[in-house]
């Protein structure tokens, strides 16, 4: 067999690497060319393609016999029209993985999915400390910084898979014993040709289940809820309140009885309940934990960093990295977790709209818009609340701390990519809780080298 991998970032290394250690010849393509890819390429003995045109491109396709696409590479690019009307096979890493675990000696491991617009890296690292507490080996893999092509050579139990709409797209096979769908928003839209193509590739973490598999989705979601109607699996719910997984009387609750007090989170946000009583529902219905590992995982999880991660305190200010927060919809659930909030926000935005970020002006104290869309931000806030711009993030903190009073919230909450400023969301939270925790210890913040300058 011959494979083409095209694009060769994080996901594209490891599906060569994890091929060639199969003995599949791997031919690599990539629209981008840096001296750190063409050096990969060469590390990996394999040659590069770069932003081969039509012709180049039939070639390829004509001399492989499978098509391995990395998860930047758009639902509109013209590799998937020239694959099919070649009748090539296309797949994603996560599909990919999934064939070669049904061949594996002794049988396949469990995998357990998790998707959604918000909330998957949490749900999915909170389902793993749930299996560790039950004293089962596994890895959050997939949109993680394992690759679910890698995790497959590890000594594990089994695997909770973070699924993206990039990954499950191009999925034939792929399924989770146990699948969790958190909720469905608009996002992605620069790389999905519309939300129903969007809708439609999440819906492929369903779409595969057998009858004895758990479907599971978020009963306030009635996007969510549509898609689980047709689901061919067991249809479980969970939400705060009216569903199978839920909270009674300040308990987070199951089918089978009390999970654990909500008093005993070590952060209780709504979306930390939420995601609380996803992944309960993922493990539990999996039958691959009980409801006390369930209990000690809830008591002890503190979450990812750069989903409302509290990183300093001046003057009575709390400052939260919401950096994660690349979606309006991400933004205002942590709007709505505070009551007095000077926003951050701005960056790239991924061509959606972003009034769900106002819809609860009433908390907003102050915004401090940035980046690219700093002028959409502005005008989305006008009569809301005082706007302010800021041309570089240590403008941005020293803004919105003058604008805060004591008992606020700082809540870089962006609604947008990073990528006007910086590499990522990371290096975005990274540099914003730098600049505080400096701040907070009086000392003036030297400049990062990937934040704009004026």
């Amino acid at each position: 067999m011959k494979a083409l991998v095209y694009g060769l970032a994080v996901a594209g290394e490891a599906t060569v690497r994890a091929m060639q250690s199969r003995g599949i010849d791997v031919l690599a393509a990539d629209d981008t060319s840096t001296p750190e890819r063409l050096a990969l390429a060469g590390d990996l003995g394999v040659d590069l393609e770069v932003a081969p045109d039509d012709t180049a491109l039939e070639r390829l396709l004509g001399a492989v016999d499978l098509v391995v696409p990395a998860p930047g590479v758009p639902e509109g690019h013209r590799l998937f029209a020239a694959a099919t009307a070649r009748e090539v096979d296309v797949v994603s890493e996560i599909e990919l993985a999934y064939r070669w675990e049904q061949e594996r000696p002794g049988g396949p491991r469990p995998m357990l999915a998790v998707t959604g617009t918000d909330g998957k890296t949490t749900t999915t690292l909170l389902a793993v400390e749930m299996l560790a507490a039950a004293g089962v080996r596994s890895v959050a893999a997939g949109n993680t910084e394992v690759p679910l092509v890698t995790a497959l050579d590890l000594d594990l139990d089994a695997f909770v898979v973070e699924c993206t709409s990039f990954r499950l797209a191009w999925t034939e096979q792929f399924r989770g014993e146990s699948a969790a769908w958190l909720n469905l928003a608009p996002d992605h839209l620069n790389w999905h040709r519309s939300y129903a193509t969007y809708g439609d590739a999440k819906n492929r973490i369903f779409a595969n289940q057998r009858p004895s598999d758990a479907a599971i989705g978020f009963a306030d979601d009635a996007d969510v809820m549509r898609y689980l109607a047709a689901a061919p699996a067991r249809h479980v719910t969970f939400a705060a309140d009216g569903a199978d997984y839920r909270v009674v009387d300040g308990v987070l609750t199951g089918p089978t009885g009390q999970l654990a007090p909500v008093s005993a989170l070590s952060r209780r946000l709504p979306h930390d309940i939420t995601n609380g009583l996803a992944a309960s529902a993922l493990v539990l219905e999996a039958g691959l934990a009980s409801t006390d590992a369930v209990a000690a995982a809830l008591g002890t999880f503190t979450g990812p960093p750069h989903r409302i991660e509290l990183v300093g305190e001046i003057d009575g200010v709390e400052y939260y990295n919401d950096s994660k927060a690349t979606t309006p919809h991400a933004a205002a659930t942590a709007i709505a977790a505070f009551d007095h909030v000077v926003l951050i926000a701005g960056g790239r935005n991924k061509d959606l709209d972003l009034s769900p970020m106002v819809a609860q002006p009433h908390r907003i104290r102050a915004v401090v818009a940035i980046g690219d869309a700093a002028d959409l931000i502005a005008d989305l806030f006008a009569g809301v609340a005082p706007i302010h711009r800021a041309s570089t993030m240590p403008d941005a903190v020293d803004v919105a701390g003058a604008a805060a009073r004591s008992g606020d919230v700082v809540l870089l909450s962006p609604g947008c990519a990073s990528y006007d400023w910086y590499s990522g969301y990371e290096a975005r939270g990274d540099d914003f809780r730098r600049i505080v925790q400096a701040l907070a210890a009086g000392i003036p913040p030297a400049p990062h080298e990937e934040t704009a300058t004026p």
